[in-house]
């Protein structure tokens, strides 16, 4: 079965995802959460501490290969 963005489990055609949909909307079935929801949130305080820690210098490096990136 695929997976969601965000590691749910969903049907793999497009008929059968509609009506997964459809029983969330309506209560049938509920929606699959994301497993480790602390993997997250120790993702962001991860990232949030690289950032203070990077200098202006390196900060600029990275969004310059970024831009680059996106433009290629």
């Amino acid at each position: 079965m695929p997976k969601g963005p965000q590691g749910q489990k969903r049907p793999a055609d497009v008929i059968g995802n509609a009506v997964h949909i459809a029983k969330i909307a309506t209560g049938e079935a509920e929606e699959t959460k994301l497993k480790q929801p602390a993997k997250r949130k120790s993702g962001l305080a991860g990232s949030k501490a690289r950032a203070e820690k990077l200098t202006d210098h390196e900060r600029s490096e990275i969004a310059r290969k970024a831009a680059n990136a996106r433009w290629e």
